[in-house]
């Protein structure tokens, strides 16, 4: 999502991507990284469908690198994240599970939990703050 430039494309490249791994599973080197050989594929699909626009190739490319290189990082962060997410109370666990994995609006949200938006609002700020606390905490251990 984050090299393509609306959520409609990037659906679709993950479709094509899903294919394409399907397609060639059999290449699949088993003991090698898999999360490498599925975000190459992905990346190539980026490039065939960015070709039309105005950056090179050579850009994407190391745009790739620069992500594969960061990799273990966003692994260790998820992680930390997982970790802290379970700390919470179930119910904080629960809005955010609606509107993150969900993918409810705030108002479904507030329906959903008996709440009203603003205080909904305010409720989803305090655990993403909290959240990043316990993360940066975790990561600087």
């Amino acid at each position: 999502m984050s090299r393509v430039l609306s959520n409609s494309d990037a659906q679709d490249i993950l479709q094509e991507t899903k294919i394409a791994l399907w397609r060639s599973f059999e290449q699949f080197e088993t003991g090698t990284d898999f999360a490498a050989w599925a975000r190459r594929t992905a990346l190539n699909r980026v490039l065939d469908h960015r070709r039309r626009l105005w950056f090179a190739d050579r850009c994407y490319e190391l745009l790739a690198e620069e992500f594969e290189a960061d990799a273990d990082r966003r692994t260790e962060h998820t992680n930390h994240l997982r970790a802290c997410i379970a700390k919470l109370e179930p119910w904080h666990q629960q809005i955010l599970t609606l509107r993150y994995y969900h993918d409810a609006t705030v108002e479904d949200v507030a329906a959903r939990v008996d709440r009203t938006v603003a205080a909904t609002y305010r409720v989803l700020s305090r655990i993403c703050l909290a959240l990043r606390q316990c993360v940066m905490e975790a990561s600087s251990s």
